[in-house]
C-alpha cells in the first residue's frame, strides 16, 4: 500500500469520525427531552428542530466531508509527487552514472534537503569507485614490470639443457604461475579501463560467421586432449559492426569456458543463426551445470560457478566478465542458462550491421 493511499484512508476515517461526532452532538442538542406532561406543540416543534438538524448534517455535512476527502486526496498527491519523482530518479542510478545529480526543487523543504543528502551520498560513492579504479590501474601497471622480468628470467633459465629434471619441472611450474598472474593483471586492467570508458573500440564491418568458424577450429584443438566432441550445427552468414579483435576474444572466452567446464567425453555445440535485425550465437556444453542460486553471479569478476571444479580448472574468473563487457560495448546481450547435471547454454545476441 502506498503512502498516499494510507494517508487517504486515515484522513477518511478522521472525517467519518467527525461526521459521527456531529450527529451525536446534534442529537444531544436537539433531541426532545422526556417530560411528564409534554406539550404537544412544543414536542412537535422539538422534533422538527431535531429533523432539521439531521437534514442539515445530511445535505451539508456529507457533501462537505466528500469535498474535504477529494481535496485532501489531491493535496496529498501534490505533496507526495516529489517523493515519486525522487524514487524514479534514484531507481535509475547505477555505478556508471553516479556523477549525475538528482534535480532539486530549490524551495528548502524536507524533500529538497533529502535530495541534497542523496546527491552528496552518490558523490561520495562516485569518488570511492574512482579511487578503486585508480588503485586497480596503478597496481596492475606496477605488477606488469616484475612479472615481465620474472617471465623472461624463467624462460632464460629453462633454456639451459643441463638443468636436472626436478629443477626444470619446478621452473616450468613457476612459469605457469607467472603466466597465470599476467593474465589476471591483464584482465583486471582491461575491465578497469572499460569501466572507466578508457577503451576505444574499432567500428568496422566484421564477418561474424568467419570468426565463429575460426573459434570452432580453435575449440576442436582445445577439446581434443579432453576427448570432447565439438560440433558446428549452424553458421549463417552475418555481418556486424564492431571491433574484430574484441569479438574474437569474446568467442574464444565462451568456447574456452564450454570446454573447461565440461565432463569427460562430453560435447560442445555451436550455432550461429540470423534473425530479423540481429544475429544469435549459442554455445552449448554438457558440463555439470550451474546451480540456480548462483547463476545470476556468473558474470561477476573472480566468481567461479562450479566450486567442485575450481581447483582443477585453470582460470581466474574474469573471462565471462570480459565477455559480457564486449557484448554490451557492441550493443548486444550475453545470457547464460543452465540445467544442473545436463547442459549450460551461453547465448550471444548482436545487432546486424546496417547496409549502406
Amino acid at each position: 500500500m502506498t503512502i498516499r493511499t494510507r494517508l487517504t484512508l486515515w484522513y477518511a476515517a478522521i472525517m467519518f469520525v467527525s461526521l459521527l461526532a456531529m450527529g451525536v452532538m446534534t442529537y444531544v442538542q436537539f433531541a426532545p427531552e422526556p417530560h411528564p406532561n409534554p406539550n404537544p406543540r412544543k414536542l412537535e416543534a422539538d422534533k422538527e428542530d431535531f429533523r432539521e438538524g439531521l437534514r442539515n448534517i445530511l445535505w451539508c455535512g456529507v457533501p462537505a466531508v466528500l469535498l474535504a476527502l477529494a481535496g485532501g486526496w489531491w493535496l496529498m498527491r501534490k505533496s507526495l509527487a516529489p517523493v515519486a519523482a525522487l524514487t524514479q530518479a534514484a531507481g535509475q542510478i547505477n555505478e556508471h552514472n553516479l556523477a549525475e545529480q538528482l534535480p532539486r526543487t530549490g524551495n528548502g523543504d524536507e524533500m529538497d534537503r533529502l535530495t541534497e543528502v542523496f546527491n552528496a551520498m552518490t558523490e561520495r560513492l562516485d569518488r570511492s569507485f574512482l579511487r578503486i579504479r585508480e588503485f586497480t590501474l596503478h597496481a596492475s601497471h606496477e605488477l606488469k614490470t616484475p612479472l615481465t622480468v620474472m617471465h623472461g628470467e624463467l624462460e632464460t633459465a629453462l633454456q639451459d639443457e643441463a638443468l636436472p629434471a626436478a629443477q626444470r619441472e619446478r621452473l616450468e611450474s613457476e612459469l605457469d604461475e607467472v603466466q597465470r598472474l599476467t593474465k589476471i593483471v591483464d584482465g583486471l586492467t582491461l575491465l578497469t579501463k572499460a569501466d572507466a570508458g578508457q577503451i576505444a573500440l574499432a567500428r568496422e564491418a566484421v564477418r561474424l560467421d568467419e570468426l565463429v568458424r575460426e573459434a570452432f577450429a580453435d575449440a576442436q584443438s582445445l577439446a581434443r586432449p579432453h576427448g570432447l566432441q565439438v560440433e558446428l550445427k549452424a553458421c549463417d552468414e552475418a555481418t556486424v559492426s564492431g571491433d574484430r579483435h574484441r569479438l574474437r576474444q569474446l568467442l574464444l572466452n565462451l568456447t574456452d569456458n564450454a570446454i573447461k567446464y565440461n565432463v569427460p567425453n562430453g560435447a560442445v555445440s555451436i550455432a550461429l543463426r540470423r534473425q530479423e535485425d540481429a544475429v544469435e550465437l549459442t554455445i552449448t556444453n554438457t558440463g555439470p551445470g550451474i546451480a540456480p542460486e548462483v547463476l545470476s553471479r556468473v558474470f561477476d569478476p573472480f566468481f567461479r560457478g562450479d566450486p567442485s571444479h575450481s581447483n582443477a580448472v585453470e582460470g581466474c574468473g574474469l573471462g565471462l566478465s570480459i565477455a559480457r563487457w564486449i557484448a554490451q560495448a557492441h550493443g548486444g546481450e550475453l545470457r547464460l542458462a543452465s540445467t544442473p547435471g545436463k547442459e549450460t547454454v551461453a547465448s550471444l545476441r548482436l545487432p546486424m550491421a546496417r547496409s549502406k
